[in-house]
């Protein structure tokens, strides 16, 4: 029976790396994958799905803004999986579209848990409500080696020290991963 899957992680955690390194493991036996990532995230073009760690990418196949919720117009004959990367900026309607696709076909979405404010982006807090599976992709943080549950972001003042930020608007700086760090809640609330 299909399902539905959630992998988080925190910034640098090799979320999209694994998420290509299954696609590339679905292909080399010959299998299709369907491709998907949120419209706003166009940091390395539109339709472009890339791993800094591994420092390649692919296309996407599907592309989908906030109202998507086509599920039925998926073609999943022959189809093994569909991966999503991003996964935490999907709308509330989008993961119900990929709870009933996962009815059919493997779903596995991977994003981020938390913003740097410690809130849940919308996608996710929708796929921890009604994923199959939920599955942590850790990592350490970036002072201390404890697993890092925080997605810090940090100002760089004008003298290069940097100031963690705990307050502001909710959207993520895409394009901007040097602002965040991978932290542990201790280091975070120092």
């Amino acid at each position: 029976m299909p399902k539905l899957y959630f992998r988080y992680g925190v910034m640098n955690s090799s979320k999209t790396a694994n998420l290509l390194m299954v696609a590339w493991n679905y292909r080399l036996q010959c299998r299709k994958v369907l491709l998907v990532k949120p419209i706003i995230d166009e940091r390395y073009g539109m339709n472009i799905i890339r791993s800094r760690a591994m420092g390649s990418g692919v296309e996407a196949d599907l592309v989908i803004d906030k109202d998507w919720n086509k599920e039925d117009e998926v073609e999943t004959k022959d189809l093994a999986c569909v991966l999503v990367d991003e996964a935490q900026f999907l709308s509330e309607k989008n993961v119900d579209a990929l709870r009933e696709l996962a009815k059919r076909v493997p779903v596995i979405c991977y994003g981020l848990r938390t913003d740097y404010r410690t809130r849940l982006f919308e996608g996710s807090k929708r796929l921890l409500e009604v994923a199959d599976v939920i599955e942590e992709i850790k990592n350490v943080c970036v002072n201390c080696d404890r697993k890092a549950i925080i997605n810090a972001k940090f100002y760089i003042q004008e003298n290069e020290e940097k100031i963690i930020m705990r307050d502001g608007p909710g959207e993520l700086d895409l394009g901007s991963e040097e602002k965040y760090q991978p932290m542990c809640w201790n280091c975070f609330s120092c």
